[in-house]
């Protein structure tokens, strides 16, 4: 790590607190809903790769209709989402799947998070008007959809990342 300047060690510090102002009241509002065949977490697939036949339909809100133009030039998009049927609580030592030791919230894919929300690598296998068909899904029926964007493997799968020891040694 290179040393900071005094300028960039003076704008660190300043910055929470302008951070703090400017968050304070954000809020997000859903863009559209995720329909797919799982209306409760059970049977519902852990993350996207572990079943990638599973499709489910996007239907965004109509005012958003025309942000879905040129999707289907993409083999894959990220869905951004609310989770919705959980409760508040989570724990910031979690045990994730696949593993039998507790790890910090944050180095999880653990549901319950502070603000709840999710992502997915899915599939697109269609667009046709307010509704994207994909593949791959695992969310639960009716979760408010927050954002879409493009999955570019130039971008967004970094050549050399290393996932914890205890997921590498498994199968998905």
């Amino acid at each position: 790590l290179r040393p900071r300047s005094p300028a960039v060690e003076h704008r660190r510090h300043v910055q929470p607190d302008r951070f703090q102002r400017r968050t304070a009241n954000a809020s997000h509002e859903p863009i559209g809903e995720i329909h797919t065949p799982f209306e409760r977490p059970d049977g519902m697939p852990i993350q996207p790769a572990s079943e990638e036949s599973t499709q489910g339909t996007v239907v965004v809100n109509p005012a958003y209709e025309a942000g879905l133009a040129d999707l289907d030039g993409f083999s894959h998009c990220i869905l951004i989402y609310q989770f919705h049927a959980g409760d508040d609580a989570y724990s910031l030592r979690p045990t994730p799947f696949l593993d039998d030791t507790e790890r910090g919230l944050f180095a999880t894919r653990a549901p319950n998070r502070p603000n709840g929300i999710g992502l997915s690598i899915v599939g697109v296998e269609s667009v046709e008007g307010r509704e994207l068909t994909v593949s791959g899904i695992d969310v639960i029926d009716g979760t408010p959809l927050l954002d879409i964007k493009p999955f570019v493997p130039q971008f967004d799968a970094p050549t050399d990342s290393t996932p914890t020891i205890a997921l590498a040694l498994q199968p998905i």
